[in-house]
């Protein structure tokens, strides 16, 4: 099922951004399986992404963060085989992996280990953007702090 959000954004202005989500979350679910991954919630601000990743090495795997959007592809690297394979169910074909990370969302490390590659993120929030206490103060004392501060042509009577 495809939806068109082509009228609301006639209207609309500087929504740009959201329109992009869109698309990219509408081609996210009708992308590729391979190869499977998790997504786990490790702590209040804190997120894992586990990838199912056997046969590549940390050479042939590749993490980019760019524009709120996480980047992990896989090429392997090697020379072909010595050997004849007779079976071949472990994938080792190449990928790209797109991830829509929220605002203020940041990549802190990665590791491969045991054939799974793990990518630890973190919301970190600028100080500007948190919430912080407005202190409130009495109405007579803000009026006094404005009969200090306005030109003498201006004081309340």
């Amino acid at each position: 099922m495809t939806y068109d959000f082509t009228p609301m954004f006639r209207t609309a202005i500087g929504f740009d951004r959201l329109a992009r989500l869109m698309d990219t979350a509408t081609e996210a679910a009708a992308g590729p399986a391979y190869p499977p991954y998790n997504i786990e919630k490790t702590g209040e601000d804190s997120y894992r992404l586990t990838m199912a990743v056997a046969g590549f090495s940390e050479n042939d795997l590749a993490l980019t963060a760019e524009a709120n959007t996480l980047i992990v592809a896989g090429r392997i690297n090697g020379e072909s085989p010595s050997f004849e394979v007779l079976y071949h169910g472990l994938a080792g074909r190449a990928f790209e992996r797109r991830f829509v990370l929220a605002d203020h969302i940041v990549v802190e490390g990665a590791e491969l280990k045991n054939g799974l590659l793990h990518v630890a993120l973190k919301r970190v929030v600028p100080e500007a953007l948190k919430p912080r206490k407005v202190a409130i103060s009495t109405s007579s004392a803000l009026a006094i702090a404005n009969d200090t501060q306005a030109p003498a042509g201006l004081k309340a009577a």
